[in-house]
C-alpha cells in the first residue's frame, strides 16, 4: 500500500511540474488537449459507464460550455471567464430539457434520442447567427500567450472531476446509479427513484462536460458549430476514451484519453514525418480496429483488464 502511494505521489509531482520540465509549446498544447479529454471521457463514463445510460450525445454539452464563454465576449461584451463559470451551468439547464425528453426511452432508443440531439443542437448553432455568429464562429482574444497557466487550469479541472465522480461513486447516490445500470426495473421496484438519480448523473456529466467546452473557447480562442458540436470529433471520441481506458471505472477515462490523443496525434503528424502523408488520414481505421480489439480481448478496458494484461505480459517473458 505504501508503494502504491508513493507511485501516486510522483505521479501528482509529474503533472505539477510537467511545464517546466517540458518547455515545448507543442508538447504542452497536447498535455493540456489531453487532460480536457480527460474531462469529458469521465463525465461521459459517470453516465454512461456507471449509470448505464449511453449518449452519442456529448457535444450538445460541450457546445453549449464554449458558446456560452464566447458569447458573453461577442454579445454581452464580459470576460470569457466568466463564460467558463457558467458554461458548466448552461450545460445543466440544457441537460433538464434533453433528460425530461430522452430518459423516456431506454437501451439504444435512448441513445439513437441523443445522437438526434447533437444534430439538432449543430443546426441550431449554424442557423441562429444573431446569436451564434453561424458558420463564420466565434474567434475571441486568448488571455494569456503562455500555455502554461491553461495547462493548471486543465489540470485542476481535470483532478476536480475525478475526484468528484469518486466521492459520488462512493456515496448512496453511487449506489443508485450502479443499481439502475444493472437492472432499472429491480431498482424501481426497491423505492429507488430512477429518473431523478438518471438526471442526477445527466446534470453533473454535463456540467463538467460543459466546462470543458468553456476552457476549450478560452484555449483555442475559435469556434464553429462543426467542431465543438461534432459527431465524430465529440460525441464519438468521447465513447472511445471511455472504452479503451475501461468504462465504470475512475481512472479509466484519463488512460483512455492519453491512448487516444496520442494515437490521434501520431497519425495527424504521419509519424512525427517519419511516415508518408496518406497515413494521416488513416487514425480513423485505426481507432476503429482499436475499438474491435478491446471488444474481443479486453471487454473491461485498459484499467478494468489490468490485471490481465500484466498476467499475459509476466507470461510472455517467462516463456522467451
Amino acid at each position: 500500500m505504501k508503494k502504491q502511494k508513493l507511485y501516486w505521489v510522483l505521479l501528482g509531482i509529474f503533472f505539477l511540474i510537467f511545464p517546466f520540465l517540458v518547455k515545448s509549446d507543442y508538447y504542452q498544447h497536447l498535455m493540456i488537449i489531453t487532460l480536457m479529454w480527460v474531462v469529458i471521457g469521465s463525465s461521459w463514463n459517470l453516465l454512461a459507464g456507471y449509470t448505464g445510460q449511453v449518449s452519442f450525445g456529448h457535444a450538445i454539452f460541450f457546445g453549449v460550455g464554449a458558446y456560452t464563454a464566447g458569447i458573453f465576449v461577442t454579445k454581452l461584451e464580459m470576460s470569457a471567464w466568466w463564460g467558463m463559470m457558467f458554461g458548466g451551468v448552461t450545460a445543466m439547464l440544457i441537460a433538464l430539457f434533453v433528460g425530461w425528453v430522452c430518459f423516456r426511452l431506454r437501451g439504444p432508443y435512448f441513445a439513437l434520442a441523443t445522437l438526434a440531439g447533437g444534430e439538432i443542437f449543430r443546426l441550431i448553432a449554424v442557423n441562429w447567427e444573431e446569436l451564434t455568429d453561424g458558420m463564420v464562429g466565434i474567434l475571441i482574444i486568448q488571455s494569456f500567450r503562455s500555455k502554461v497557466p491553461y495547462y493548471y487550469m486543465a489540470l485542476g479541472l481535470a483532478a476536480f472531476c475525478i475526484w468528484v465522480i469518486h466521492v459520488i461513486m462512493k456515496s448512496k447516490w453511487g449506489y443508485y446509479f450502479v443499481s439502475i445500470r444493472e437492472d432499472q426495473d429491480a431498482a424501481a421496484s426497491m423505492g429507488i427513484n430512477t429518473t431523478l438519480y438518471k438526471n442526477i448523473s445527466l446534470l453533473v456529466s454535463a456540467f463538467f462536460t460543459g466546462m470543458a467546452g468553456a476552457f476549450y473557447m478560452n484555449y483555442m480562442g475559435f469556434i464553429d458549430p462543426d467542431v465543438v458540436f461534432s459527431l465524430h470529433f465529440i460525441s464519438i471520441m468521447a465513447i472511445l476514451v471511455g472504452i479503451v481506458g475501461g468504462v465504470a471505472t475512475i481512472w479509466g477515462p484519463a488512460v483512455g484519453a492519453f491512448i487516444m490523443v496520442g494515437l490521434q496525434e501520431t497519425f495527424r503528424s504521419s509519424f512525427f514525418g517519419l511516415a508518408p502523408e496518406w497515413v494521416s488520414q488513416g487514425h480513423a481505421l485505426v481507432f476503429g480496429l482499436l475499438v474491435i480489439f478491446v471488444i474481443l480481448f479486453l471487454a473491461n478496458g485498459v484499467v478494468g483488464d489490468w490485471k490481465k494484461i500484466k498476467k499475459n505480459v509476466f507470461r510472455m517473458r517467462v516463456s522467451h
